[in-house]
């Protein structure tokens, strides 16, 4: 129950009770104001950051796939590691054998440990994500909410100061009354100000109350509302790991007939050496074409991962492989997303090396051709 204080609802909202960046110096542009060039670019800058929220893969997807990279290039670490000590350790004869079966209990205890502190890290991350997702949601209902207590609190103001006004006036008419009552025993000559703005101010009060908890359960009803949308919005998201098949199940290879050749399987290294020869006939016009290809590495290694990823996921759901084939393509994945954590920062590190001369092509100074000018 909402009392004529301030206070907090168990929802976080706070019901009222009484009261209710820098600038970069450019010099203008020849054709057109300064006004219309800074609007010019902050349509760049949201069609931009629209493109790079609607692009695939998300950016929660890319972290999620560097940091199982990151993950995989680690475990792979100690995986050779602990191959290099087991190794060592068994050319030393029966005691050294006896110490590297001992050694490899221990590192697969480790092992354990490490996957359970990650279950335990990627499960608070995904509770914080989500917490942080249901107060994105249900921030809309919040703030109609609290608009809402404020003018039920502002109404009660209202009545109050209302209140106060006629206990005033009649407070005058009391000073004589009151004497009289007194005298004559009778209680309603007494105090009449008083009594007119206790009885305005409690009425006043059992409506705000009503008003609010009308208000709240609005609010609880909207957030539950809000809550089941996002749990039938109907979104598959791929599991974790891929169940086994229960038996053996051949695979029936594809085969494709082209102009009399039989082309049967997956040629992965075809299509590597084809890139390999386009790299080196690779003769580009500018030096912004180089900036575009740079800045289209992360994409396209990240397309080259995915097929390590998907070969993985295969072997270990529908060919007849081991899961040591499959924690091996899932090995080469994470050291290819490796690699593209690295090519993401080269668009940056280009740009800054050659800001000036990306500057001239992208901003030039009273157009391209007079620009030329400087051309050497």
């Amino acid at each position: 129950m909402l009392g004529r204080g301030g206070r907090r609802t168990p929802d976080g909202i706070k019901t009222p009770a009484g009261k209710i960046g820098g600038r970069t110096n450019r010099p203008a542009a020849p054709h057109g104001s300064t006004a219309g060039a800074v609007r010019g670019r902050m349509g760049q800058v949201k069609a931009l950051r629209e493109s790079a929220r609607t692009a695939a893969p998300s950016r929660a997807a890319r972290r999620t796939e560097t940091a199982g990279a990151r993950r995989a290039v680690a475990d792979a670490r100690r995986a050779a590691k602990h191959q290099a000590r087991t190794a060592s350790l068994a050319r030393r004869g029966p005691i050294g054998r006896a110490a590297a079966k001992g050694l490899g209990a221990a590192n697969a205890s480790r092992r354990k440990a490490v996957d359970r502190a990650r279950a335990v890290r990627d499960g608070k991350a995904a509770g914080q994500v989500a917490q942080q997702r249901a107060e994105v949601r249900k921030a809309p209902a919040r703030r109609r909410a609290s608009k809402a207590l404020w003018r039920s609190a502002a109404r009660f103001q209202g009545r109050r100061l209302l209140a106060a006004l006629l206990g005033t006036a009649l407070g005058v008419v009391g000073m004589v009354t009151t004497p009289l009552g007194r005298k004559l025993g009778w209680a309603w000559l007494q105090y009449p100000g008083r009594r007119l703005y206790r009885r305005i101010t409690q009425h006043a009060d059992r409506d705000r109350e009503s008003r609010d908890a009308a208000t709240l359960a609005a609010l609880r009803d909207e957030e539950a509302a809000a809550d089941a949308e996002a749990a039938d919005d109907g979104t598959e998201q791929i599991g974790d790991t891929a169940e086994r098949p229960a038996g053996v199940v051949p695979a029936t290879p594809s085969t494709t007939t082209s102009e009399g050749a039989t082309v049967t399987g997956f040629r992965f290294e075809e299509h590597a050496a084809e890139m390999e020869c386009a790299a080196q006939q690779y003769d580009p016009d500018n030096a912004m074409e180089i900036l575009a290809m740079v800045e289209g590495l992360p994409a396209a290694l990240t397309s080259v991962a995915n097929v390590m990823r998907i070969l993985a996921e295969r072997a270990d759901s529908e060919f007849p492989l081991e899961k040591e084939v499959a924690d091996g393509f899932n090995d080469i994945f994470g050291a290819l997303m490796s690699a593209v954590a690295v090519a993401e920062d080269m668009g940056p590190l280009f740009r800054q090396a050659h800001q000036q001369d990306i500057a001239r092509h992208e901003d030039p100074r009273n157009g391209p051709e007079a620009e030329k000018g400087w051309n050497v």
